[in-house]
């Protein structure tokens, strides 16, 4: 382990320790269980809610039968395939887990809801270091970043503390895309990354709104029914990155890439302002009648 590395560590851990005691305890809020659309459809409680969980569950198990099928995605990275293995077994859980979890709102059953979130949130940080910034690393992370996320679930339902597990939630919500932009890519269609990022906070708006529109909607349809698609979108947006992009063969960042687009747009633009246009004489002759 390098210096940098003990580092990054170090830093990482005092400022966690430093977090914790200068911010006060978040408990669980009971009123989070009180979804707006409580609706039943053939007996089955908080219907909606449960059913738009089920593209969770589709696009996990294709992600996970691409990933071993003839190397469909092209990983070529050690690691990588654990990595996105661990990606689509949490958004595959997801289905499971959160539709559990809405059949009867409560804390016990929502740590199945939030425990395969951890799962993917947490590989996907490890594929990030595996792609861009060191592959060896980013390897041995896959294994300490999942137990982190568990852990983070544990301490929130024995200390009833969401400390943790806001930041494993939020902190990949940031990291991702800066890293997106920030980092060279290995591979094409980077800013599928940016999109899949988009996608997420949108349903995190959404869930925040979720009485609001369901209102909007004339009880139709809920913020939070919309949150889940609009979430299960991620993982569609990840995937065909997967199926369509190639190694590439200059590691250029998304960043350096905007700034030379500018740079070519604002030269045209002043080629075009300093264009002169000049306009020649031609004599007319008069007609003779």
């Amino acid at each position: 382990m390098t210096n940098r590395t003990v580092t990054v560590w170090i830093v990482a851990i005092v400022s966690f320790v430093v977090l914790m005691f200068v911010t006060p305890s978040i408990p669980q809020d009971q009123e989070y269980h009180d979804f707006a659309d409580q609706r039943q459809f053939f007996g089955m409680p908080n219907a909606l809610n449960v059913i738009s969980n089920v593209p969770f569950f589709i696009i996990g198990v294709i992600g996970l039968v691409l990933c071993y099928y003839k190397n469909f995605f092209k990983l070529s990275l050690q690691g990588e395939l654990c990595g996105w293995t661990f990606f689509y077994i949490g958004v595959a859980a997801v289905g499971f887990g959160s539709s559990y979890y809405h059949l009867e709102p409560n804390d016990a059953r929502l740590v199945w809801d939030r425990l395969p979130m951890t799962i993917a949130f947490t590989s996907i940080i490890a594929i990030f270091i595996i792609e861009r910034i060191d592959e060896r690393k980013g390897t041995y992370s896959i294994i300490p970043l999942l137990l982190v996320g568990a852990v983070s679930i544990l301490y929130w339902r024995f200390f009833d503390d969401l400390r943790p597990y806001a930041l494993v939630q939020f902190v990949p919500c940031i990291a991702i895309p800066l890293m997106a932009i920030m980092l060279p890519p290995m591979y094409t269609h980077s800013s599928y990354w940016l999109w899949a990022a988009g996608f997420y906070l949108l349903a995190k708006v959404e869930e925040a709104i979720d009485d609001t529109i369901y209102e909007w909607t004339n009880h139709i349809v809920s913020g939070h029914t919309l949150k889940h698609l609009c979430a299960a979108m991620v993982p569609v947006f990840l995937t065909l990155m997967l199926a369509k992009r190639d190694i590439v063969a200059e590691r250029i960042s998304l960043l350096q890439v905007w700034k030379i687009s500018w740079t070519k747009y604002k030269r045209n633009g002043v080629v075009t302002e300093n264009e002169t246009i000049t306009y020649s004489t031609v004599p007319v002759e008069e007609s003779r009648e």
